[in-house]
């Protein structure tokens, strides 16, 4: 009997000896696997186009279908519009319904909730900023804004502003008869704009330098109509794209590829272009944060096919996330597109995954 108990006593200090051991070890291989999905070298296919879509819906509630995708793990995030808004309490209410949805370990980090708040006559939630970009006086003025639209969008539960834009105007543009430009000098723009990201990130809220590289001159809205900008590529770099590079500089975060086509340097739309998404932004400019289409559903890109298509060329061109804003029909649509694409050899796997870091890393800082 008491060699019995001995020989129990001495299996359960064993089991004591191992168990640190054993929980040590599943802790290091939960870690490796965190690491892992979040670098994209074990993230499925799906996920990793994922990470490159975020989704538009129609009306107040998410679509069933959208809910079950970020529950795989196979979304970046949703944007908003006013569409979507009754008040900031009901989308507070649907924002803290989607973040709540348990995903993959690995990219359980916040969703983008982005929204476009510049100011003035586009603000999809109710509230501050009411001033307009063309009514700023001052830098002071400028980080204010910046300040008053994180509160909106952190109270509404959105972490991501489509704004600042950074387009220097011209006389009769599109976008300073809209009043959406700080001015029509390069230094101003860059002055403003730049004071607005710091608002922004004074209230934790990400911000985006809109719409490279430079939307100021155009006569027509894309939104409307396909818009081609003749400026010289000297201009072009001394002027329009300055305030980027300001803006780079004051480490911005994601950076909107206008669909607009700027034949100095490409035939393409510039959001189909590697020689202004990859030459120019990233190599030149140095940008390394996220970047995003203006909206892939509109008449400026219409001519270069279904929503698929347009996918596969903005991703191809270098952009991390291909923008649907019209319905969730057709984000959902561009991401099969782009799935497909992935598995055929159409898209660079080893791109995508370079691609779902740089958004993997954005979300990582997002606040929870």
């Amino acid at each position: 009997m008491g060699q019995l108990i001995a020989v129990l006593v001495a299996l359960f200090a064993a089991a004591l000896h191992v168990a640190p051991q054993s929980s040590a070890a599943a802790s290091a291989s939960e870690r490796r696997s965190a690491a892992q999905r979040a670098s994209g070298t074990s993230l499925t296919v799906r996920q990793l186009v994922g990470q490159h879509m975020v989704f538009a819906y129609d009306g107040l509630a998410p679509p069933a279908a959208l809910r079950r995708r970020i529950a795989r793990g196979e979304a970046a995030g949703v944007i908003l519009f006013a569409r979507n808004v009754r008040s900031v309490g009901q989308v507070r209410r649907v924002v803290s319904g989607l973040q709540a949805i348990k995903r993959p370990r690995g990219l359980r980090a916040p969703l983008l909730v982005m929204v476009d708040q510049e100011g003035g006559p586009v603000r999809r939630l109710p509230g501050a900023p009411r001033r307009a970009a063309s009514d700023v006086a001052s830098s002071r003025q400028a980080r204010a804004d910046g300040r008053a639209a994180a509160r909106v969008l952190r109270s509404a539960g959105a972490n991501m502003n489509l704004a600042p834009v950074a387009d220097v105007g011209r006389s009769g543009s599109a976008l300073l008869g809209e009043r959406r430009v700080y001015g029509s000098s390069a230094g101003r723009v860059s002055s403003f704009a730049g004071s607005f990201v710091r608002g922004l990130h004074d209230g934790r809220v990400r911000a985006t330098a809109k719409h490279f590289p430079g939307f100021g001159a155009a006569s027509v809205n894309t939104d409307d109509a396909p818009a081609r900008i003749g400026t010289s590529l000297a201009t072009l770099r001394r002027v329009d794209e300055k305030p980027f590079a300001a803006l780079i500089k004051r480490k911005v975060d994601a950076v909107m590829i206008s669909t607009a086509v700027y034949p100095a340097l490409d035939a393409r739309p510039a959001a189909f272009s590697s020689r202004w998404v990859t030459g120019e932004l990233r190599e030149r400019l140095r940008f390394r944060g996220v970047t995003i289409t203006d909206d892939l559903g509109t008449p400026a890109v219409r001519a270069f096919g279904s929503n698929a298509k347009r996918a596969v060329l903005a991703v191809r061109a270098g952009v991390d996330l291909p923008l649907f804003s019209s319905s969730y029909r057709d984000s959902a649509r561009a991401a099969e597109g782009l799935l497909k694409a992935a598995r055929r050899g159409d898209v660079s796997r080893s791109a995508l995954r370079a691609q779902a870091r740089r958004v993997l890393a954005l979300r990582s800082k997002l606040p929870r």
